[in-house]
């Protein structure tokens, strides 16, 4: 099962499932109480993805909508948190010259510093090293505290798509790498989230990042550091998690800082992150401008999707 989120050609943002060319448009059903939630607040309200699915496929009042005629958003738009590990695989950590941690190393990105799938990644004005980080990442389908290894899996709902892209002369402003991860719309995550049940194994997932069609990190979840049980026991165990909660797992070694010469996005790059058996989540970069409010304006083929209109 895919899970998605979308914007209609009408304006109006909901969820669903993705079935074949059409998305179920879980958000109308009354089974929610007629006001507007995301996934995460659907799940919550709900109890868990299966009876949210049940209650949708029985409700008359749940509509459809053509795959190719909505923009699609982040999976999850109402996330609590948006966990990220930094230096999950061992080759990741020697190109970047850091030692491996003995423990997950994670860090917290806004939801506003994500697009969703085949809307334009902002490159920050600001930096002059704007790099690619293919990632894959878990979604939590219900909540826990202090989850221990051998049930982390059981609070999982599926996996997505990230890019973690990063600004690393703003990353390397202080220890923290909080400046560089955060700029709006700098990172993406999509297209949608596939659920545990479709049969995915999540230590043998490879991932690809390519670069205007340039393959530039391949890697594979049997190489990671911490595996996802890990990944969602120790973070679980200094913070509650809530069902629509992101845990991100770590970019593969390939990034652009660590070539010589260094290789760095710019405006009008092409950036897919592809994962067999979830998707491809493709982006275009696109230049910061200035829009009403301080925030990055979207870009002109982002408008024309959410306009219905083709660019």
């Amino acid at each position: 099962m895919r899970f998605a989120s979308f914007v209609t050609p009408a304006g109006s943002a909901g969820f669903g499932i993705v079935e074949g060319d059409e998305v179920l448009d879980v958000s109308t059903a009354r089974v929610l109480g007629g006001s507007a939630c995301g996934l995460a607040g659907a799940l919550r309200r709900v109890g868990d993805a299966s009876a949210l699915v049940g209650l949708a496929r029985r409700g008359a009042d749940v509509q459809r909508h053509a795959l190719d005629r909505v923009r699609l958003l982040p999976p999850v738009t109402d996330a609590e948190r948006i966990l990220c590990i930094g230096l999950n695989f061992t080759d990741h950590a020697a190109e970047a010259k850091l030692s491996i941690p003995s423990q997950p190393a994670f860090f917290v990105r806004f939801g506003s510093s994500f697009a969703g799938h085949g809307e334009d990644i902002v490159a920050p004005s600001v930096s002059e090293e704007f790099d690619f980080e293919g990632e894959v990442a878990l979604v939590v389908g219900r909540p826990g505290y202090r989850i221990s290894a051998g049930q982390a899996l059981g609070h999982v709902l599926g996996v997505t798509i990230l890019a973690d892209n990063s600004a690393r002369d703003w990353q390397r402003h202080s220890r923290q790498v909080t400046a560089g991860k955060n700029f709006p719309r700098s990172g993406a995550i999509g297209p949608w989230c596939v659920t545990l049940d479709e049969g995915i194994d999540l230590r043998a997932l490879q991932i690809a990042t390519r670069l205007n069609g340039e393959t530039v990190q391949q890697g594979s979840t049997a190489d990671l550091i911490f595996d996802a049980e890990k990944a969602i026991a120790y973070a679980s165990s200094f913070t509650p998690l809530s069902a629509g909660d992101i845990v991100a797992l770590g970019t593969p070694a390939g990034v652009g800082m660590a070539r010589d010469p260094p290789l760095w996005m710019k405006p009008g790059d092409l950036l897919e992150v592809e994962v067999p058996g979830i998707g491809t989540l493709a982006n275009r970069v696109a230049a910061e401008a200035a829009a009403p409010g301080g925030t990055p304006a979207r870009n002109a083929h982002a408008r024309a999707l959410h306009e219905g209109h083709p660019a």
